[in-house]
């Protein structure tokens, strides 16, 4: 006995046949934007002379860097605090390998990153090797707690993983008296015994690019530009770009 035949409504097909067409659109689209950045890649090809000009401008960036470490290092506005929170506002162009070594030092490897550190002498002259590149500052309490809980990852076996689970903490840092977020907190405010661990367990922050507050100047920003130590002010780009 032959089996009677589906019925499929009427909608249903329709919008079956609609969903089938939209995704044949992105994938014609999809197609197209990649064969469109092919062919802008091909391009657009080097001129001799703008290999020159950027070798020298990463020339004169060594050349800069070294007159940095040459003049004397000034000194930090607020003495009674040591954490500082330093934000990487420029890209990668013009910048000598030296530098960028630097600059991945300290974990700061794409801008709009930020991280935790202590101002400690060898912290220092890093500052002075990569200023033109980052800004800093010291947080207060309110950013410290709203950059962990917002914007905060782990590194677990090199990969980035969210800190939403005290579990995962307490596996990874229970030997340090470090069980939840809000030790990670305690231990980062306090500038707390284990804050290299800790330090070292988080991933850099990942900011948002603020609508204002950077002009995208490389001059200190004593001297009106974005660079360099901001001391308290720090906290109002924080805010910008949380």
């Amino acid at each position: 006995m032959a089996q009677p035949l589906t019925y499929i409504p009427e909608v249903i097909l329709k919008r079956r046949k609609t969903n089938e067409e939209l995704a044949l659109r992105r994938k014609e689209q999809l197609e197209q934007r990649k064969f469109k950045s092919q062919q802008n890649k091909q391009e657009y090809i080097k001129k001799p002379e703008d290999f020159i000009k950027e070798y020298r401008y990463r020339e004169m960036d060594l050349v800069h860097m070294k007159h940095r470490l040459k003049r004397k290092r000034p000194a930090l506005e607020t003495a009674n605090s040591q954490l500082l929170l330093v934000v990487r506002i420029q890209g990668k162009n013009d910048m000598h390998p030296v530098v960028r070594k630097a600059l991945y030092s300290l974990k700061l490897r794409k801008i709009f990153n930020a991280v935790f550190v202590k101002a400690t002498d060898a912290i220092l002259e890093k500052l002075q090797r990569v200023q033109p590149y980052v800004t800093y500052g010291y947080p207060n309490l309110k950013n410290v707690r709203e950059l962990i809980y917002k914007k905060g990852f782990a590194k677990i076996d090199k990969k980035k993983v969210p800190l939403t689970d005290n579990n995962l903490i307490e596996q990874a840092m229970g030997q340090y008296d470090v069980i939840c977020i809000e030790d990670i907190v305690h231990e980062i405010a306090t500038i707390g015994p284990h804050f290299k661990e800790v330090t070292g367990f988080l991933w850099p922050f990942v900011l948002n690019k603020p609508e204002a507050g950077l002009k995208g100047s490389k001059t200190v920003y004593k001297d009106g530009g974005d660079a360099g130590d901001r001391g308290d002010k720090i906290n109002e780009l924080i805010s910008k770009m949380n």
